[in-house]
Order: structure tokens, then sequence, then C-alpha cells
């Protein structure tokens, strides 16, 4: 009777039957308290009892499985009758213990009981004949079967034992609590139970005890059919699915094999097991068993916790929840292997809700894509093909993440190998297998999406392609950019088969019905598709950019599209962004591309014009990245050079870096000084790395060596002279060394001057002397020769170092002087002229002329004067001391060259800097000669000269800066470039103010005809003296106005002198420069603060109206044009607060998950922002603006002025924001509140009839016939197709785009009207009305995102294999996508619904 005995600690005898009725009465639902002595005599039995009777019930649990033990079986239940034993009051001791261990109070022993009392429980249900005994009860059996999710402690890790005696904090909180009636209990019991503490030992007990549990479970469910009991089964189902996350699965895990529920060591694979165990037969309809598991490992899929109700939480990554997750792959990857096509339908199904419901979250898109390309591989090709269809229409979807995420899908499909064609057995599907198809129609067509995000990750997802092992990959790209495509195979591809259907160019794939044809590539559009690259790299959002840049550069280094300067120089020139973490993904992709062909000289050249510039970046992070890559690239590559070793490709590529420096890129050397100054802080030029360099100064790449080594040499001039002065004597008897390494070699002696003996310095100085004595020199060489010569000459006595340049300096100009003198004085000299020699004697005059001021006579100056002007008469009669100069009026045209002349402009420029009379008595010449002067180069030098004049002799020259200033307008584009920079500079060091008209002359530069030289004007207004002074363009603004209009009536304003030629020259007058003012005014405000908007507003009321109100200002026709003028730029909205005028949101989808709290606080900060200026703004216009207003429009309609029109057109703009309150505005003036609100009628007509043109336009264009083998029935959004169209903001256009976005400036010419009307209808973009009233809002027309694989209803989301929807998170549902009627079963929610929302439904059949 080891039964009997085994059952004694349960004290069945005990029991009152009154109690034993009660607690069935009760449904075992609540703990019926029994009497104390009994229950001590209970929770007094240990675990050892309970596993006893456990091993006798298990014996009698797997009897009935043996034929030859049957009676065996038979006898349980007889035995307990027999010994006078209750199976009612048994069941119902059971569920004490259980109860009692689902208490949030109770301790270990309790839910260590409760865990075995519900193991045996289950036992008791598997032993045949549990059913006729009444042991079955399905509230019992959920309870006992999920009881381990309330006996294990949760976040067990995290509590904190806590001493009996509680601190005087814990008390009072504890004192606080108990005042509070019946609710205090039940807060100290869950603060006793957050409190409770439980040891390794005890968390061992309990999940010893949980395992047992999940094993009985096995054991019931292999015995126990749950056919009739479908609640029963999914509570299983959802119990098992919580247990995947119980604790870590040690080692390999195979659901192949046939188990043992024995040999399973951990809860998870139980769990595993227990679903397997579901799915089968006996269990109910395999459909909805499979249905049922499969929901429930979505969300593990997923990583999601989804609870009975509401919108499932995401899960914190970690390897227990991927590991997990991976598990869970595997399992319904097994599951499909073993039930094939009964499990595929819901595999469809899964697939899609992983799509579906996935996150913004980058983590969760790449992990839920890796799923998505596990489960697939598990597919047919028909399937597959089917699935890719769906995923198509999917990529049009209105959610942002949809489209998102069907990248991440494509880019994990690209990885798997590409399925043949003739795998397929549906035809029409056939071309959904090729890799081609991915890339092109679902990858490069989302450039064209209205959201930067997706534009972004499709550039992205393209550069990504490119780096994948698949050969057919690479020629899916290729076509798309080259014009004649890759007709033959590549070596090793496999063979893609002929797609049946017509498929048009990739512009139409957004916006009209995709169809597909047998066209083998987008080689027509090859072209376009670069362009579109191209402009993607200028997009107006920086994630667009960077992408782009990505894209640009692995196509580049994959030979995709040619390795073109253009190409390269877009690249270059993004280093240089406006976004800093776009110029260093710049430089990050720069370096790559280096990397990847750096024997490529036009690679070279734009690496070097893109890092080098960065050292001067104004971000110290771009700084050190850029002199992180040359010190990768150029310091640490200078290695020992030996002649027998060959260099290898990075040490080549050193070298011809350095090289081109040199050569071809000359003007990098200021930024590449940089380097060598943070350089020489970091102590990186050792004597070492000094030797090695030196070492390279006899290779063939000698030219990057003595580059490098000037350099270095001014901050580490301890150097082995010896092997220096040897390079100096090889240069000087030499006369094949380039000019650029004869100039690193003198500044390389001049800077070691200082530590070379007294013979050494003398006879490199005869060197040097005999050397520019024969003027054989390139003028940058006899520069650098004159300076080193200099350096020589240093010492600590000044009056010796200037004797020696006096010797020797002098004797060179008397040279130049002896040789100016033979070609002017003598009659034949002209003719025989050698310009090169000319040029020289004059460099080198001009030259030398800074050291030796004193050597320089009035004859010098004549003569180098007489270039530019010949006086034979008076210098044939002054031979010995020429007379003083004669002032003249302008330089005379002789017959020498003008290249001769423009170097002769800038000696007499190097003369004046030392002689200040000679300043005062040129100034004169030099400005009339930059007024009536011809050639461009003399000019052009007179303005760096008078430039440079004005930094030494400011005062003087200060009088002249209108005559440099009005080259601003000059007719030639170098000369204005010219005078632009230089003015800029000197504005910026305080040499030169805005005084006069400087400020509006630098205006008109903004629309000069040139854009270089206009987008140069805006960079140095904005980022070098808007910088300097933050008010200018504010107090400049309103005299603009009246400066560009040539009016001068105003007692204030342009006032300043200005000759009657300036005035017209800068004129801006007239209908016919209309747009370029309205150009510089909107310039002007875009860049103004709310502030300043506020108060030019106000002061334009009340400098401007007020003077024609007041009649200071004659309503005459300029007076009414300046009138007109006004009122257009107040409607501008430029003008308009962006307070006011910004937008409160974003629109929908364009946001991710993690910024949606952020967006919701600024919207509401903008609301309320928002809504107190617009208060202080509507005040100050009714108070300032308003009087004047309704006394301007009395004096326009005396006078009928056409200014009417303006001011009307402008009310009509303003009160736009104030519809609701024209009365309390203009209760003064009935007749002027009828007429705006007349006008405000008017102008909504006017807009709704622009909105039906719009609606009718594109309804037209979107009548597209789809063809038999179209993909989706409709696009996403009706959209006409213009052949390059951005979605995202781009560079305003100044013909329309501001007439479109506001109502600024009105349009009476009927012909601007009608293209206005026109341009409207091309550019909008609506939805139908009507359009949403036969589909879900959040889906595209007619897109098939299939979620019920032809079954009208998606059996995932039906409990009872009915219309009842389970979850609000599963409520999309459209057509099949394999279904070719339109008039499908539809189910279909109005809206994407939100946490508890209920969920609308219609249907329509065949």
């Amino acid at each position: 009777m080891e039964l009997i005995s085994a059952l004694q600690f349960l004290k069945l005898h005990q029991i009152p039957e009154a109690w034993v009725d009660a607690v069935w009465d009760s449904e075992f639902i609540e703990r019926k308290p029994l009497d104390d002595t009994i229950e001590e005599q209970l929770t007094a039995s240990g675990d050892e009892a309970f596993r006893n009777l456990y091993e006798c019930l298990l014996t009698y649990a797997a009897d009935w499985q043996s034929v030859s033990r049957v009676g065996t079986s038979q006898n349980f239940w007889v035995i307990l009758v027999e010994n006078g034993l209750s199976v009612k009051t048994l069941v119902a001791v059971l569920s004490f213990f259980v109860l009692t261990g689902k208490d949030k109070v109770a301790d270990t022993q309790q839910r260590v009981s409760s865990l075995h009392a519900a193991s045996l429980y289950l036992l008791l249900l598997g032993i045949p004949g549990s059913i006729a005994n009444k042991v079955f009860h399905e509230v019992l059996l959920d309870t006992c079967s999920d009881l381990s999710s309330h006996c294990w402690p949760h976040d067990s890790g995290k509590k904190r034992k806590r001493d009996g005696l509680k601190t005087s904090q814990a008390d009072g909180k504890r004192s606080k609590l108990q005042q509070k009636g019946t609710q205090e209990m039940e807060v100290d019991e869950e603060e006793e139970e957050e409190e409770r503490y439980f040891s390794g030992m005890d968390l061992l007990k309990i999940r010893d005890a949980v395992y047992l549990l999940v094993q009985s479970l096995l054991r019931f469910l292999q015995t126990f059919p749950l056919k009739d009991r479908p609640q029963s089964a999914s509570n299983c189902t959802q119990i098992f699915s919580k247990l995947l996350y119980f604790e870590p699965v040690i080692g390999h895990f195979d659901f192949a094999v046939v188990q043992d529920i024995t040999k399973l060591r951990s809860v998870p694979e139980m769990a595993f097991y227990g679903l397997e165990l579901l799915c089968s037969p006996k269990h109910g309809n395999q459909r909805e068993s499979l249905r049922r598991v499969f929901h429930c490992l979505l969300y593990v899929i997923l990583m999601m916790n989804k609870g009975n109700r509401g919108k499932p939480s995401l899960l914190v990554l970690s390897q227990a929840i991927l590991y997990t997750r991976d598990l869970a792959i595997h399992f319904v990857c097994h599951l499909v292997d073993e039930l094939k096509q009964l499990a595929l339908p819901f595999l469809h199904i899964l697939l899609q809700h992983i799509c579906f419901q996935m996150v913004e979250k980058s983590e969760f898109r790449s992990h839920g894509a890796q799923a998505v390309g596990m489960l697939t591989s598990e597919m047919i090709s028909t399937d597959y093909a089917r699935f890719i269809k769906w995923l198509f229409n999917l990529s049009r979807h209105s959610k942002m993440v949809c489209r998102l995420f069907s990248m991440d899908v494509v880019m994990v499909l690209l990885e798997q190998p590409e399925r043949r064609p003739g795998e397929c057995l549906d035809p029409e599907l056939a071309c959904f297998l090729s890799h081609k198809f991915l890339i092109q129609n679902m990858l490069f067509a989302q450039q064209l999406d209205e959201s930067p995000t997706i534009q972004g990750h499709a550039l992205s997802c393209l550069a990504q392609c490119l780096e994948l092992p698949s050969l057919n990959v690479t020629r899916a790209v290729h076509n798309l950019f080259s014009a004649t495509g890759t007709q033959t195979l590549l070596d090793g591809e496999t063979t893609e088969g002929s797609v049946t259907s017509q498929q048009k160019t990739y512009h139409s794939l957004p916006f009209m019905t995709v169809e597909i044809s047998s066209t083998d590539s987008f080689g027509c559009n090859a072209r376009e598709n670069t362009t579109l690259l191209l402009q993607r790299v200028k997009d107006s959002k920086i994630n667009v950019r960077k992408s782009a840049l990505q894209a640009l550069v692995s196509l580049l280094r994959h030979a995709v599209i040619p390795m073109s300067w253009e190409n390269l120089a877009m690249l270059s020139e993004r280093c240089r962004d406006p976004a800093v973490s776009v110029r260093k993904k710049a430089l990050q992709c720069m370096g790559e591309l280096l990397l990847a062909k750096p024997e490529c000289s036009m690679v070279q050249k734009a690496w070097l014009q893109g890092v080098v510039p960065a050292l001067a970046d104004s971000e110290n992070s771009v700084q050190d990245k850029a002199l992180e890559a040359l010190d990768q690239l150029l310091l640490s590559q200078v290695k020992p050079y030996s002649a027998s070793c060959h260099l290898d490709t990075s040490k080549r590529l050193t070298w011809d870096l350095l090289c081109m420096l040199c050569h071809k890129c000359q003007n990098l050397s200021p930024y590449f000084s940089r380097a060598f100054t943070i350089w020489s802080k970091q102590d990186k030029f050792t004597p070492t790395f000094i030797a090695n360099l030196i070492s390279h100064t006899k290779a063939d790449h000698a030219d990057g060596a003595w580059l490098f080594l000037s350099k270095a040499v001014v901050l580490s001039p301890i150097l082995p002279y010896g092997k220096i002065l040897e390079a100096w004597d090889h240069m000087v008897s030499s006369k094949d060394t380039h000019v650029t390494t004869c100039c690193h070699i003198l500044c390389v002696i001049g800077n070691i001057a200082a530590y070379l003996n007294e013979d050494t310095k003398d006879r490199i100085v005869d060197d040097l002397m005999s050397w520019l004595k024969t003027f054989n020199l390139a003028l940058e060489v006899i520069s650098a020769a004159v300076e080193t010569l200099y350096q020589l000459s240093c010492s600590d006595d000044i009056k010796q170092t200037q004797a020696f340049l006096n010797q020797h300096c002098g004797e060179l100009v008397s040279l130049c002087e002896g040789y100016l003198s033979s070609i002017i004085l003598n009659e034949k000299g002209a003719q025989n002229l050698n310009e090169e020699l000319m040029v020289k004697h004059l460099h080198t005059l001009g030259v030398v002329s800074l050291h030796c001021p004193a050597e320089v006579g009035k004859r010098t100056v004549l003569l180098v004067e007489s270039v530019l002007t010949i006086h034979s008469d008076k210098l044939g009669e002054c031979q010995e001391e020429l007379q003083a100069l004669l002032p003249l009026s302008q330089f005379k045209a002789n017959s020498l060259p003008s290249r001769v002349k423009a170097h002769a402009v800038i000696t007499l420029g190097k003369l004046c800097l030392q002689h200040e009379e000679l300043v005062q008595k040129y100034l004169p010449v030099f400005a009339r000669e930059l007024e009536v002067g011809t050639e461009v180069a003399v000019r052009n030098n007179l303005v760096v000269i008078m430039c440079d004049l004005c930094v030494r002799y400011t005062t003087i020259v200060d009088h002249y800066i209108p005559n440099i200033s009005a080259c601003l307008r000059d007719n030639e584009a170098v000369i204005r470039e010219q005078a632009l920079i230089t003015l800029t500079n000197l504005l910026q060091e305080d040499f030169v103010k805005w005084k006069g008209s400087l400020f509006f002359r630098f205006m008109v530069v903004l629309v000069d005809p040139v854009p270089a030289i206009a987008s140069l004007c805006e960079y140095c207004l904005l980022h070098l003296l808007l910088k300097k002074n933050p008010e200018m363009f504010s107090q400049h603004f309103i005299e603009c106005i009246f400066f560009f209009n040539s009016y001068s009536k105003h007692n204030t304003y342009n006032k300043f002198p200005q000759s009657e030629s300036g005035k017209l020259h800068f004129s801006l007058k007239g209908v016919q420069y209309r747009e370029k003012r309205f150009q510089i005014y909107r310039f002007l405000l875009e860049h103004f603060t709310d502030a300043q908007r506020f108060h030019i507003t106000n002061k334009i009321s009340q400098t401007v109206l007020a003077c024609f109100v007041d009649e200071e200002l004659p309503l005459d026709t300029d007076g009414a044009e300046m009138l007109s003028e006004t009122f257009n730029i107040l409607s501008l909205k430029e003008m308009k607060l962006q307070a006011i005028s910004a937008p409160t949101g974003v629109m929908a989808g364009e946001e991710t998950e993690e910024e949606n709290m952020a967006t919701m606080a600024k919207t509401v900060l903008q609301a309320a922002q928002k809504k107190v200026v617009s208060q202080v703004q509507k005040k100050a216009f009714i108070e300032n603006t308003v009087p004047l207003i309704i006394t301007l429009k009395i004096l326009l309609e005396q006078k009928r002025s056409p200014a009417l029109r303006d001011l009307m057109a402008y009310l009509q703009v303003t009160m736009q924001d104030y519809r609701n309150e024209v009365r309390e505005f203009f209760s003064g003036d009935e007749q002027l509140m009828a007429e705006v609100e007349f006008a405000l009628r008017t102008a909504e007509k006017e807009r709704e009839m622009e909105e039906q043109m719009e609606i009718c336009t594109l309804t037209g264009d979107a009548k597209t016939p789809t063809a038999q083998g179209s993909v989706w029935d409709s696009p996403i959004r009706s959209r006409p197709f213009l052949p390059v169209r951005f979605a995202t903001p781009q560079p305003p256009r100044p013909d329309f785009l501001s007439l479109r976005l506001s109502q600024t400036v009105r349009r009476t010419n009927r012909s601007r009207q009608e293209e206005h009307v026109k341009f409207i209808a091309l550019e909008g973009t609506v939805i139908p009305q009507g359009g949403v009233n036969d589909r879900a809002i959040s889906t595209p027309k007619g897109g098939s995102v299939n979620l019920t694989f032809d079954e009208g209803v998606s059996a995932i989301f039906s409990d009872q294999g009915t219309r009842h929807f389970w979850d609000a998170g599963f409520t999309m549902f459209l057509k099949p996508m394999d279904c070719t009627c339109e008039n499908t079963l539809l189910v279909s929610s109005t809206t994407w619904p939100r946490d508890g929302e209920q969920i609308s439904q219609w249907s329509r059949s065949c």
C-alpha cells in the first residue's frame, strides 16, 4: 500500500466535507481557509512527501501505456475508494496548496509546495479514468498550468533582504499607509512582497519545482487530448511562449530529434516541445493550433512583450533574448519542415506580420530582417515570389517604417542565392525571383520617396549592394547606371530567365503603376540615374547627403560610374558641407576611395582638395579627422629610403600625394602648414624622422621630400646640415631642378641660416647673387631667393643687417634700373623687347625694393612709371638725376605688352608701400585707371594694390574705397571676384567700415550673373561678416529699399554722397530688376531673428508708411512705386515671424518612435509660443499699422494710385492669420472691413479652384492602363510624373516657388496667373476625398497588403476561426495578393488602431 502511505501527509480523512464542497463551489478561484490545526499539519509537510507521492502517481500514469498492465491502471481509482479516500477531497487539498503558493506573499516553501501540488494534479489528469472520476476542472487546470508565472519571483535579483526593524523613514511611510482603511493592507502586502528576499538556494528549489511542473504538463499533453477544449489549448500555448524566456538553454538544441522529456534539461527546451505537442491532431484542428503557436512566436521573433491587451512593448535586447529569438525561428522552420503544406500559409502570415509590426529602431529592424530571410529560405520559389510581390506592395505603404523595413529585408534576401525563374510554377510571378527586381524596383526606386529617411536608407542599401559577393547583384547595379547595360553574363553568374510583362523606368515606380517587362536594364535612364544621385549629394537633408556620398563612393570604387573629375569634385566639395556630420562622412568616403584606387591621380587630387582644407575647419572634430587621415597616409609612411628596395603601394601613395602637393595643388600649401604646427606639438618630428625624410631627397620623388622638409624645418631646425648643403650645391650646379623644388630647398636653407657658420653663409650668398644676376630664374624662385638672402642677413645688429641688404639688394636694384633704362631710353628698345626678361627685371625690382627702400631713387620710380606711360623726353633731359614725378591724370597707352604693364603696376605698388609720398601721388592715378582702364590684368592688379595699401595707409586709402567697391559691378567677372575677396578681408580686419554705399554694393553681388560669384558673396556675408556684426542686415534693410529703387526724397535714407555714375551703376530700379531686388530682400529676411523681423516691421510702418501718411513723401509716380514695393515686402512669407509661420508638427510617418516624445513636447512648446507671439504681433499691428493703413487707403483712393492694389494684397496676406478678427481690426472703417472680408473670401475660392484643378490634373495623369502582369493596382499616392522632382525641400526657385507656397506678392498680370495655375497643377499632390471610403486610411488604395492568405479573414487573428479579432495589433487586411478579382472579400480597419481601440470592419464579396 505504498500509494496510501504516500497520501498520508495530505490528511484527507481529517478534511471537513463542508470545506471540500465550498472549494468546489467556488470553482477554485479563491482559497478557502482551513482549520488552523489541519492547515499547520498540511503546511508542515516537506518536499520529500510531495516527491514520494509524485513517484507513486507517475507509476500509475505510465502504466496505462503498457497493454499488459491495463488492469493495474484501473486499480488506482479503486484503491482510493477501497481506502475511503475521496477523489473530490484530494483535488480540493491539492488546490489548497496551489492557491496558497499563488499568493504574492507566499514564502519559498509555500511556492515549492504549490508547484508540487500542481504537478500532482496534472499527473492525476493523465491517469485513465480521471474524467469519469471528475478530477478534471478547467479552471484548476489553467491555474496549475500557469502557476510557474506566479511562483517564480520576478526580478528577484533586484530585491534586497529587509531587517526586522524598519528604518524610521520606512516606519513613517507604513504608519501613514495604515491610516487608509482597507486599502492599506493591499499596499502593505505589495510592499512586503517587493521586499521579500529569495536566496540562491530558494531560487534553485523553486526552479526545480517549476521544471517538474512543466515536465508534468508535457506528460499531461502526451496523454490527455485537448481537442474539445480549445481555451485550455490556447492557454497552454500562451504559457509555453512565456516559458521560453525562463532560463537560458545550454548547448545545442535540435528540434528534429524525437524528444524524450526526461532528457530535456531546461525549461525552454520543454516549452518548445510543448508547443510542438499542441500542434498534433489530438489537441484539435492543426490549422487552429498552428495559428495559435505562430501568433505567440511572432512576438518572440519581434522581441516584444505582448500582454493581454494594449500595444506590445519592446524588450531590452540581451544575449538571452536574441538566443531565444533564434530558437523560435529555428522552431518555426522545424514545424514547416514537418508539416509542409499545412504550415506554409501560416508561415506567410507570420512573415507578413513580422514586416508589418516592425518598429523603427534600427537594431530591431536588423534582427527582424534576418528573421525574414531565414524563414523565407523554407519557401519554395512560387511562395517566395508571392511573398516578394507582397513585400513590394508593402514598400509603397504610407507608414514609413514599412517602407524602411522592406529595404532591410531586401538587403538580407540579396545575400541568399538567386532563385531560377524556371522554379516558379506561376510564370507571372517569375519576375519577382531575380535580384535585379529587388535592387531596381525596391531599392533604387525609393530614392524618389517623399521621406528623407527613406531616401537616405535607399542610398545606403544601394552602396551595400556592391559589397555583396553576388555577381547578379553587381550586374543589376551596373545596369542602373550603364548606358548599355551588361548584356553578357559574368563569369560564374547564374542564368536569369526572361520576364514576360512590361516594365517602365524607375521614375514611375513611386508614382505610377509598375509594369514588369523583359527589358534587361535601365540603360535608357542611366544618365538620369547618375544625375539624380549627384543631386542627392546636394540634397537639403543631412542624412540624404551622407547616404548619397556613401553610394557615390561605392559606385566609383566598383567602376559602376566613370571616375570623372565631375564626380570626384562632388565628393571633395562635400568636405566643406554646412553640416559637420556630412563633412566627416565626406572625409571618410574620400579616404575609402583613395585606398581603393591609390594609383588614380584624379582620386589623389580630389582627396587632397577635400582633406587638406579641412585642417582649417571651424569644428575641431573635423580638423582631428583630417589630421588623422594625413597622419595615416603621409606622416606615418615616411621610412628610410633605399634604392634597392621597392616601394609598396602605401608608400608609393604617400610620395605621389606629396609630389602632387608640390606641383598640382600648390594652393593647398597654407592649409598643409597647419598640420605641421599640430604635429610639432605632438613631437612627431624626431631626429629619426628627419633623417628618414632627408634620405628621400635623392630619390625620384625628391620633390615631395623637400616639400615635407620645408614645412618641418620651420618647427624642427636641428637637421643634418651637411646633406642639405649637398642638395644645395647640386641644385646650383644643376639646370633641371623643378621650380617648386627650388623654392622648397631655398626655404630650408633660409630656416637653417641661423645655424650656419659665416663661411658657409658667404658661399651661399655668392651663389644666390650670381643666380639672381642672371635673371633667368622663375618668378617664384626669385621671390624665394630674395627671402633666403634676407634670412642669411639677419643678425642681432639691425644696422648691420640693413647694410647687408642695402649692399646686395641695392646692387640688384641698380641692375634692374640699368636694364629698364636700356629699354625705355633707347628708341628701338621696345622693338627688341624680350618680354620674359622684362617681367623678371620688374619682378626682381619689386621684391628687392621692399628690403632696401633707401636704394630706390626717383629715377627708378619714373622708369617703372614709364613702363605704363612713356616720357622719353623727360628721361632724356635727366640722365643723372630725374626731376620730380609729373602727376598723371591716367595711364596712357604705349606699345608694351599687357603682361609687362601688369607686372609694372605690381612693382609700382611695392614701391609705394615704402614711400608715403608716392601713395598720395599715385592713388588718384590708380583710382582713375580702375574706372576707365581697358586692360583686365592691370585693373585686377590695381585692386590688389589698393587693398594692400589700405592696410598700411588706412586713412589715405579710405577715401578711395568707393572706387574699389565700384569694381563689384565691373564688366569682368575676375575683377568682381577679386574686389569681393579683398574687400571682405579688409572688412574682417576693420580696415574698412560699412560706410556709405558699401553695404548695398555688396548686396548687388548676391544677384551677380555668375552663380559662383553670387555664392561666394553669400558665403562671405553669412560666414565671415555677419558673425562679426549680427545686426548688420537689420540695420541696413530699410535703406536697401530706397537704395535699390534710387529713391532719395526721404529725409534720412539714401543720403550718403555718391557719384551719378555710381548711382546708375548699382541701381536696380525698374520692373526689369524686380526679381533681383526681391531676391536680395528674401536673403536678408531669411537671416533675421524673430525679434529683428518684429522690429523691422514696426520700423517700416513708422519710417516709410507714416511718411506717406504725413505727406512728408509725395505720392507721385516714384512714391507710388516705393509704396507698392514696401507693401510687397511686408507681404513676403520671410517677413512673418517663424514662431507663427513655422509648422507645429511634422508629417505623419516622418518621425521615428524615439522622436515621438520629443516631438510632442516641441509641438506643445511651439503652440504656446505661437499663441503668445501672435497676441503681441496682433496688438502691435492694431496699434501701429492699422491706423496708417486706413489713412493710406483713403489717400490712395483719392489719388487713384496703383499702389492701392498692393495695399489690399498686403491686407489679404496679413489677415490670413486673423480671419475671424477682421471686424475687430478695422472697426473704424466699415468699407475697408467689407473689402478685406470680400478679398479673403475671393482668395479662398481661388484656392479651392486651384485644388480642384490639381485633382483633375492628377486624376487624368493617373489613369494609366494596367497590363495583365501589373505588380500593384495603384500607387501609394497619385502623383504626376516629372523628369526629376524631389519630395524633400530644395533650394527655392525664384520664378514660381514663392507664388505657390505663400500669398506674398499678388500678380494681376494674366499671363503670370495662368503660369502659376499650370505650375500648381503639375506640382500638387493630393488624395481624392473619396479615396478613403473603401479602404483603410493608412493603406494605399488597392495596395495588396495581404495578411489573410486567401481566406478572407486571417486565421492568425481569430480565436475561434471566425471574424472576431483577437488582437488590436492585427487589423490590417486587404485583398489576397495572388487574387486578380477586384471584388474580393475585404476586411479592413478605417484607421490603424491604437491601444484598445475598436476595429470597424466591413466586407464585400464577389
